[in-house]
């Protein structure tokens, strides 16, 4: 195979995993859901129970509301992480401001997870007769407003009367230094009959996703949840649109998840409590909830009894999520790759950590991972070299046996023997190399500590696109001096297609994000700096043994 065979193949398996990855996204093929349908679907498939039939009813009868929910009393409330909006009505999460990130177009403005123009807030209710739901109005116990210094935390307590004596209350519990919200439920029977209740905790949101997602760089969207026996089941919101969603309804462990580029919000209850998932989509318009049901103990006659969930609502910062609860950590989803991704983050938050910059992060795991492939590289460059001084002879063979393909394929066999070249030996090695290209690039597409981290200069996000456009520029020009070290085609038309190549790749590299395309160069310049070396080694030697024979 010579180099134009090789560079086509690259671009072809890159080009591939682009469009499939993008496929995926838009045409929806649901793998995920396609991955559980044996273990949710079919006549064995555990059925709703009565709590999660009157759930339904609940969300279904608030329904008529959700395009425009009643104009209640709201207040916000501060910790160091998170300014939170409150609603009366239901005491939900109607606003949440991330102190620490900023949005994507406004770089002036705090980023904002949960929000009226994604529709996107957490809720909360009761089920029971006469209980609260999410619509309920409740009102505010007299509280501090800003996390106070030197405390651990800051409660928000709501209550609410029900009929027959029954007291309820719910205590929103913010913690130092946390994304994590304690969701509590005090019930106190003041009445004469024994009460069973449920709570549910769910996520509301529309369909579309987030600022900075586009046809060329876009990431999951949508619900999800995770258990023990069926792992982490992603769920496309059209799946659920149209009544087929599969993922696991019960178990008594696990979390339900609303999943974005970057963030992440997910309920998680207590662990070894029964739990019932679900997600639906409301009427009159692309608004979907997700959710999920727990048990209250049963409550006597002047008992009290209650349950708590907590509300992770943040970034998608790995280590952060694995303390939260098992598996959390799988929303930042590598795909099939993450085998080799999770390695290559742990090394580059490693570097980072004694570097202090993440795009000098970048550039240091890029240099190590060129130097752990260096000799496949280099068994590359020099197949790529010797082919490089083949093609004087391969072009007079092409000349004289113009018109006999079989015997020019003969005699360019003789060649590669007579001169001991594999033509496969210059693309077998990269090919080996494409998983760890692959799963770098989702691990700097993926991790949210990409987001508003600063290089050099002018580049002060690399999770953006660069914009100047000077990185894909140089990958440009790098891709250039490549194509003028490998071999020439001997085809003027495959001559300049190759030429075209940098172009067609550089045009593409506008919208990647910074820290994508630093990779790029980096190890574009190091490949020239190997190529080249190695390539003038190969043609000194070829030089001497011709003037020797002479």
């Amino acid at each position: 195979m010579d180099t134009r065979r090789l560079i086509l193949v690259l671009i072809f398996t890159f080009s591939s995993f682009m469009l499939w990855e993008n496929w995926q996204k838009y045409n929806q093929p649901k793998p995920a859901a396609a991955a559980v349908a044996g273990q949710t679907a079919g006549a064995d498939a555990p059925k709703p129970s009565a709590a999660l039939q009157a759930g339904a009813a609940v969300a279904s009868a608030a329904t008529a509301e959700a395009a425009a929910p009643v104009a209640t009393e709201t207040f916000t409330v501060t910790t160091d992480r998170v300014k939170a909006t409150i609603s009366a009505q239901g005491g939900d999460l109607i606003g949440l401001d991330l102190l620490s990130y900023k949005e994507h177009d406004d770089k002036t403005r705090n980023f904002v997870l949960f929000d009226a123009k994604h529709k996107y807030l957490a809720q909360s209710g009761l089920i029971g007769e006469g209980l609260p739901t999410h619509r309920t109005v409740f009102r505010r116990v007299a509280g501090p407003d800003t996390l106070a210094e030197g405390a651990d935390e800051l409660k928000v307590r709501l209550e609410a009367d029900a009929p027959n004596g029954v007291k309820v209350a719910k205590i929103l519990t913010f913690k130092r230094g946390s994304y994590s919200i304690d969701v509590a439920w005090e019930i106190a029977n003041g009445g004469d009959k024994a009460l069973a209740p449920h709570a549910y905790f769910q996520l509301q949101r529309d369909d579309v996703a987030p600022a900075g997602e586009t046809k060329m760089v876009s990431t999951f969207t949508g619900p999800a949840v995770y258990t023990e026996a069926d792992k982490y089941q992603k769920v496309d919101f059209s799946a659920v649109a149209d009544n087929k969603a599969k993922f696991a309804k019960t178990a008594d462990n696990g979390w339900l998840a609303m999943v974005q580029h970057y963030f992440v919000s997910a309920w998680v209850p207590q662990e070894k409590t029964p739990r019932e998932f679900y997600m639906r989509k409301l009427d009159g318009g692309n608004v979907f909830q997700a959710g999920v049901i727990v048990p209250v103990a049963e409550i006597a006659p002047g008992a009290k009894a209650g349950t708590s969930v907590t509300l992770y609502a943040g970034p998608q910062e790995q280590s952060a999520l694995k303390q939260v609860a098992p598996g959390l950590d799988l929303v930042v989803d590598y795909g099939w790759l993450t085998v080799v991704a999770a390695p290559i983050f742990w090394a580059l938050e490693a570097i980072y950590k004694l570097v202090g910059n993440w795009g000098w992060a970048i550039v240091v795991l890029t240099i190590l991972i060129k130097a752990v492939f260096y000799p496949l590289s280099a068994a590359s460059y020099k197949s790529m070299a010797k082919m490089r001084t083949m093609t004087p002879r391969l072009m007079q063979l092409k000349e004289r046996y113009a018109d006999d393909k079989q015997r020019l394929n003969q005699e360019m066999m003789k060649l590669y023997q007579t001169e001991k070249i594999n033509p496969l030996g210059g693309c077998l090695p990269i090919l080996v190399q494409i998983p760890v290209f692959i799963a770098l690039y989702w691990v700097l597409l993926g991790a949210v500590e990409m987001r508003d981290a600063p290089w050099i200069g002018w580049i002060t996000d690399l999770a953006s696109a660069d914009p100047y456009r000077i990185l894909p520029v140089i990958m440009m020009a790098s891709m250039f001096i490549q194509t003028k070290l490998n071999p020439t085609p001997p085809d003027p038309i495959q001559a300049k297609v190759m030429m075209m190549m940098p172009l067609i790749f550089g045009f593409m590299f506008f919208w990647f994000p910074s820290g994508l395309v630093l990779y790029w160069v980096v190890n574009n310049v190091l490949s020239i700096a190997q190529q080249w070396q190695i390539t003038k080694v190969i043609e000194a030697g070829g030089k001497a043994a011709n003037d020797a024979k002479a």
